[in-house]
């Protein structure tokens, strides 16, 4: 426990001492100036403060625990990002201010007994509340590294505590400190947290999927080193430097600790000389006042409300991580710690114990159905899962990165069933549709590389008005086989790059393929300047057919490209940015739709049996979406040019597709091939 304390004990006793100093100015403030009466709107101020930032992390809990594994680890990388830009920017705005933030919070209080309560309140609670939020943003990133271990919160509690007594000390002039000494050694300990925090967060979004390289270690030393030693277990309680990291990792974490160290100690160089604390004299106490409302009311329930509401929270949600139950997984102990749950939503911790990563798997041991999942645990690291149980019966499987399978004894729970299981998907049931798609793809390679033929022969033969009408037919046909995108690898580029990252535009060498073309039919260009452009357009589409039989394809790609295939044609087609003069980016996106719905033809029985009311979603909306593309096509047909449609159709336009994201976004969870099956 205590290695995973000092990070959290360093930020509260930093944040602590920050709070309590500004908190100790506004009340010498008012006592100096003769105004002890308004003394209870700062409190109500500071503790509002306190009860929303309690709040704000009873918030990040609770929203993380309703998200799923995958979710979770992106949702927690972005926080950790957060909570280090946060951190970074308070070590170097108190190094340079440790000096002169006392007499700017004076001059804030001066100015506020001016005005009424309320402007002394928000005072009190925006110069507190900023303190707080960094504190709970920074305690939250750090307790999810360390998981079930309550060291975060005993080193916070203890550096506040700490914080607290030496802020009384410094107000009744019983303590001295030299505060710029003392923010600059805690400065460089956090920078130094920081960069481990930093490469904590990146391996999250790396295990959500957010960021590429999950699997590209730097090192691996998982199998030589224990995981449960003392020393590992310091380092990556203190550090976040564990056995096994990614190349992102080290060179996120080395760039941010040599850039931000050496700008901290050039800024301290540079400082001026260190100034102790010194706190104004207490006048004599005001005249006793008439009676009034007791003054212990408006802080009370400044902290109440707050507080109040994030246990309303708490409470609509039945998992509770207090009670939540630790679940080991490892080939040795897959399932330790399980007994039967009581029925409802239930938040487990599962921590690896083993030497390598593992995937952990809630599941119906009958059909091997997926309530619940955590995905890339790494060894001596811990996740959250959240399930919904019911009657029926439960086990754990665990899935080594480097072994085979292990499933727990089954646990039965008596009550009614759940209908939240996922029928795990193989690589056996993707084969069927993996097969028939990649049929279809070399049926349309063949019409395409006919179609490109026709186009290079229209430009040979100074045809341009008619290569400009067989230049769609043939684009089209390319643009309905995007679900093989993916595996077209550099062959794509060449055949439907755009301008995108070329340093000379249109005019770059590098500038291939239809587009190219199409630039040139639209802007003039003669038969002449287009004819090298065109014979390599076929030349390329011929390669790729060629090659195409032995290009490796992933089944895991398919469901996927349910999704992007649509999610580039709202970047690209919808927004005008791949026209490059035909005006026919409308048709591009018709094309893609019916790519779509091919794919989606192969995928639907499996879909079906895993969640019949999603296709039914999607039809709807890719009927409304097509029409409202359609409705752009000219009975000559030619296409409205996308820059140039009404302004409510293209709204309605941008809508329909998003929200036919929307329904496409669960199919690659659904189909999603688990190693549990």
């Amino acid at each position: 426990m205590w290695d995973n304390a000092l990070p959290s004990f360093l930020i509260g006793l930093r944040e602590g001492l920050e709070a309590g100093l500004i908190v100790s100015v506004l009340v010498a403030t008012l006592v100096r100036s003769g105004h002890r009466s308004r003394l209870p709107h700062v409190w109500t101020g500071v503790l509002a403060a306190v009860g929303v930032s309690m709040g704000f992390g009873a918030v990040l809990t609770f929203t993380s625990a309703g998200l799923s594994g995958q979710a979770q680890e992106a949702f927690g990388g972005v926080l950790s990002v957060v909570a280090v830009a946060f951190v970074t920017a308070m070590v170097f705005w108190m190094r340079r201010s440790a000096r002169s933030f006392s007499g700017e919070i004076k001059d804030k209080v001066t100015a506020a007994l001016g005005t009424g309560a309320g402007v002394l309140i928000l005072t009190s609670f925006l110069a507190v509340g900023r303190e707080g939020l960094e504190t709970a943003l920074f305690l939250w990133t750090t307790g999810q590294a360390a998981g079930e271990s309550a060291g975060p919160l005993v080193g916070a509690g203890a550096g506040l505590l700490l914080a607290a007594v030496v802020c009384w000390a410094l107000y009744r002039r019983v303590l001295h400190l030299n505060l710029t000494r003392f923010f600059t050694v805690t400065g460089a300990a956090l920078i130094v947290i920081a960069a481990g925090v930093l490469g904590y967060g990146l391996r999250d979004l790396q295990e959500g999927g957010v960021l590429p390289g999950s699997t590209t270690y730097a090192f691996d030393l998982s199998g030589s080193i224990d995981s449960g030693s003392w020393y590992t277990t310091l380092l990556s309680g203190t550090l976040n430097l564990t056995p096994q990291m990614t190349w992102l990792q080290v060179l996120a974490y080395g760039a941010y600790l040599a850039v931000v160290m050496a700008l901290f100690v050039r800024g301290v160089r540079g400082a001026d000389a260190p100034a102790a604390v010194t706190t104004p004299p207490t006048p004599a106490p005001e005249p006793a006042a008439g009676p009034r409302v007791p003054r212990w009311v408006v802080p009370v329930a400044a902290l109440a409300v707050p507080s109040l509401l994030a246990g309303v929270l708490v409470s609509l949600d039945d998992a509770e991580p207090a009670s939540a139950a630790t679940i080991t997984v490892s080939p040795a102990d897959c399932g330790k710690g399980f007994t039967a749950p009581e029925p409802g939503r239930r938040y487990f911790q599962v921590r690896n114990t083993g030497r390598t990563t593992v995937e952990a798997y809630l599941i119906d041991p009958a059909t091997a159905a997926v309530y619940g999942e955590a995905e890339g645990i790494a060894p001596g690291t811990t996740r959250a899962l959240i399930a919904t149980i019911g009657g029926g019966s439960y086990a754990w499987r665990c899935v080594p990165a480097d072994g085979r399978a292990v499933t727990s004894a089954a646990v039965r729970v008596s009550g009614h069933g759940t209908d939240t299981a996922v029928l795990p998907v193989t690589e056996k049931d993707l084969a069927a549709p993996l097969a028939s798609y990649r049929a279809y793809v070399q049926r349309g390679l063949a019409v395409l590389l006919a179609g490109t033929r026709t186009l290079q022969h229209d430009i040979k033969a100074d045809r341009l008005g008619r290569a400009r009408e067989d230049w769609l037919p043939a684009h089209v046909e390319y643009a309905s086989l995007g679900a093989a995108y993916g595996t077209f690898g550099d062959f794509d580029a060449k055949i439907n790059g755009t301008t995108a990252g070329l340093p000379h535009g249109v005019q770059d060498a590098g500038f291939t393929g239809f587009h190219r073309v199409e630039y040139g039919l639209w802007h003039g260009e003669s038969a002449a300047s287009l004819t090298k452009a065109a014979r390599r357009l076929t030349t390329d589409v011929a390669a790729l057919q060629k090659d195409f039989p032995r290009q490796d394809f992933d089944p895991g790609d398919l469901p996927l490209r349910t999704h992007e295939i649509l999610e580039g044609t709202l970047q690209h087609e919808l927004t005008g940015a791949t026209d490059y003069g035909s005006g026919t980016t409308l048709a591009t996106a018709d094309a893609n739709i019916k790519g779509t719905r091919e794919l989606l033809g192969l995928l639907r029985p499996l879909i079906d049996k895993r969640d019949p009311k999603v296709p039914t979603a999607v039809d709807s909306w890719m009927r409304r979406t097509e029409q409202l593309v359609l409705s752009a096509r000219h009975k000559d047909g030619n296409w409205t040019p996308v820059d140039r449609l009404p302004v409510s159709t293209h709204q309605k336009l941008d809508g329909a597709m998003s929200q036919l994201l929307e329904e496409l976004a669960p199919i690659p969870d659904l189909l999603e091939i688990r190693k549990a099956a």
